[in-house]
């Protein structure tokens, strides 16, 4: 060991603190399990902290369709509002309460208050040793013997490196970099058709490089009168121009397209006849909910995750260093760009244009640069699995009236459409409706690998399933599964894949996940 070096033992290792990694460290920590958690950004919570995205739930989110532990992380949400921010009246006794009131989710609410519910629901086993949480700390190496994991470095921002040991490590990481550093055999970008049989695989050889765009988002506030404009972008000039081959227009303009039908569609920034407002798309932040005799209403706030920032211009997974710093320094162009045209240029309804009251919220994102600390990543690194999800058991058109493929091995359940982004090959949306699924313990199993578990979305689904498993309740209860079959197998003594191939241990550890509060199938419900 060097100087700057520094050991660390626990049960579990999850390299990864997004919602995944944050759900396995409770899972197992209330099994008894010690767990080292490590977190490459200042902040857990992944998706809804460090990447400022609102949850994207389904229809039933508020009856049904996750784990307990999820429901209880919605319901903290909106207690913290109503514990702690002056809401009026009738905000303060809404039971559904949506703190910004926001279209994309019943629950549009502030990343700061996502990080302070996750840290508060993990707090009593930091407390009392079981749990420990490093943030600022990124993987960057793997001692592997034979299919087993000795030990995984990550390195601090000041240049401590720990070295972590363990007797199962789970990959929670956003692009799934633990399976490349360890030698995991994982899959990325577009499986063929050839390969995987789907009707909406490429047609061609695989494509590898060939994966969901990524997004730079951010939050700005708005403030009709005052003047926030910033630096215009190094980059402005490219962006401002910029039309790709399949959009109807450029892509910084009030036009898109609709993802399932791929027809135009007019945006505007708010309510406007004929026209999506999408200030109102993930508002996060409604000053009608405040009571105005407080003295402290804030001013509307939206997260910006537009069609206009999705970046696809290349890819930040298996290439150089150097190829990948280059793209995310142009995602983040791409955001700032967006901003400095709804401030300067966008055509407004009353013939002007720009809007100058648009501030962007350093503070929201807790970065210098106003943009999120880590960008949003539809779409990561997937493990070969012993069973791989495909767009025949859960696709709407393909099961033709059927529920989706039901699963023996079932380990929680989701729901989403199949909603691929714009890719990096250069494919416009895939958008199709898929039916309420299961998530199957075998697409958690790596084909080889004995003592690593997937923790996010990085299982056995292919380019196209990834498109419905990716969404916020499913990585939770993706990492919950995963944190309590590695308690299960430590407490047994076999391997995770003995759990799925014995019938007494694969029922006894649903058993167990549904003790934990997790939902192995879903009731008779219509798809979506």
């Amino acid at each position: 060991m060097t100087q700057r070096q520094l050991e660390r033992k626990a049960d579990l290792v999850i390299i990864g603190g997004g919602m995944g990694g944050c759900a396995a460290a409770l899972a197992a920590c209330r099994l008894g399990k010690t767990v080292l958690l490590t977190e490459e950004t200042a902040r857990i919570g992944g998706q809804l902290t460090s990447q400022l995205v609102p949850p994207d739930e389904h229809p039933w989110i508020e009856q049904f369709g996750c784990t307990v532990t999820y429901r209880q992380f919605r319901h903290a949400v909106r207690r913290y509002y109503r514990d702690h921010l002056p809401l009026n009246a009738r905000a303060r006794s809404d039971e559904r309460l949506n703190p910004g009131n926001g279209i994309v989710s019943r629950l549009c609410h502030d990343p700061r208050v996502a990080l302070h519910v996750l840290e508060a629901m993990l707090f009593p086993y930091v407390h009392s040793g079981r749990l420990a949480i490093l943030t600022g700390c990124r993987p960057i190496g793997a001692e592997v013997e034979g299919d087993r994991i000795r030990a995984v470095t990550v390195r601090a921002a000041q240049g401590n490196e720990y070295v972590c040991t363990g007797a199962y490590f789970l990959d929670a990481t956003e692009c799934g970099d633990l399976l490349a550093l360890s030698g995991t055999e994982y899959v990325t970008g577009a499986e063929s058709q050839r390969e995987t049989g789907e009707p909406h695989a490429v047609p061609g050889p695989a494509e590898p490089q060939n994966m969901q765009g990524i997004t730079y988002c951010f939050a700005a506030e708005y403030a009709e009168g005052e003047d926030h404009t910033i630096e215009k972008p190094e980059r402005y000039e490219f962006w401002r121009q910029y039309q790709p081959s399949f959009w109807p227009d450029r892509l910084l303009s009030w036009t898109g397209v609709q993802p399932a039908t791929l027809k135009p569609v007019r945006y505007s920034l708010f309510h406007e006849p004929g026209a999506f407002p999408l200030f109102h798309y993930r508002q996060i932040s409604d000053p009608a909910l405040y009571d105005p005799a407080s003295g402290t209403v804030p001013k509307p706030v939206t997260i910006v995750n537009w069609p206009e920032n999705d970046y696809w211009l290349g890819s930040v997974i298996d290439v150089s260093e150097t190829e990948r710093e280059r793209h995310l320094q142009d995602a983040k162009q791409l955001s700032l760009s967006l901003l400095y045209w709804l401030q300067t240029e966008a055509p407004r309804s009353d013939g002007g244009c720009g809007y100058p009251g648009l501030r962007l919220r350093h503070d929201i994102a807790g970065t210098a640069d106003g943009m999120a600390m880590y960008p949003y990543i539809r779409e990561s690194r997937r493990i070969r699995a012993e069973f791989t999800v495909l767009e025949q058991h859960v696709s709407t058109e393909y099961r033709a009236g059927r529920p989706a493929e039901p699963f023996a091995d079932s380990v929680g359940i989701g729901c989403y459409r199949i909603d691929l982004h714009p890719s990096t090959g250069g494919n416009n949306y895939i958008d199709i409706s898929s039916l309420p699924f299961q998530i199957p313990l075998g697409s958690l199993l790596p084909v080889r690998m004995d003592n690593l578990l997937p923790a996010c979305k990085n299982i056995g689904t292919t380019h196209i399933t990834n498109g419905c498993y990716r969404l916020h309740p499913a990585e939770w209860n993706i990492g919950e599964a995963a944190g309590a079959l590695a308690a299960y197998a430590l407490d047994h003594g076999i391997a995770p894949r003995a759990v799925r191939s014995g019938p007494d241990h694969l029922a006894a550890y649903q058993r167990q996940l549904q003790q934990l509060g997790v939902e192995l199938e879903w009731p008779s419900i219509y798809p979506v």
